[in-house]
């Protein structure tokens, strides 16, 4: 368990004995909150590190997600339109079925030939429960 989970754990526990369960499962979804906010802000700062790329969000896709041990994974596909390789950085969102952000992981696919499609695998940075689709925030080619 993470250190923000496992503080959302201690800090439910504590509040559930103090305040009752109300309480505690509104402390625990907020430092869940917290710390989904935190990590779609942190792939944010890694998108815009990238140096002169451009926006590729119609070059890529995202499959349906799948569980893989004790995350989400998601199959995401680049597909090249340039005369020339070309690498992507790509923002992709795992989202609950109400479309309620759970996670943001940053994958790089690189190498994308002229013409040809290219996948990598998205996997979330924590267990997601629930229905949970993928989508792409963002995409740079560069």
């Amino acid at each position: 368990m993470g250190r923000t989970a496992g503080a959302a754990a201690v800090l439910a526990a504590a509040l559930a004995l103090t305040t009752g369960c109300d309480a505690a499962e509104d402390a625990a979804g907020g430092a869940v909150s917290s710390a989904t906010a935190a990590v779609a802000s942190a792939a944010e700062r890694k998108m815009d590190e990238v140096k002169d790329g451009v926006d590729a969000k119609g070059d890529v896709r995202a499959g349906e997600p799948r569980a893989d041990g004790d995350r989400t994974v998601a199959e995401v596909t680049a597909a090249n339109p340039k005369d020339e390789d070309a690498d992507y950085t790509v923002m992709v969102d795992f989202r609950d079925g109400d479309g309620k952000l759970l996670d943001s992981v940053v994958l790089n696919i690189d190498a994308v030939a002229p013409g040809k499609s290219k996948s990598g695998t998205a996997r979330s940075n924590r267990q997601l429960s629930g229905v949970t689709r993928a989508e792409i925030g963002r995409a740079l080619r560069h």
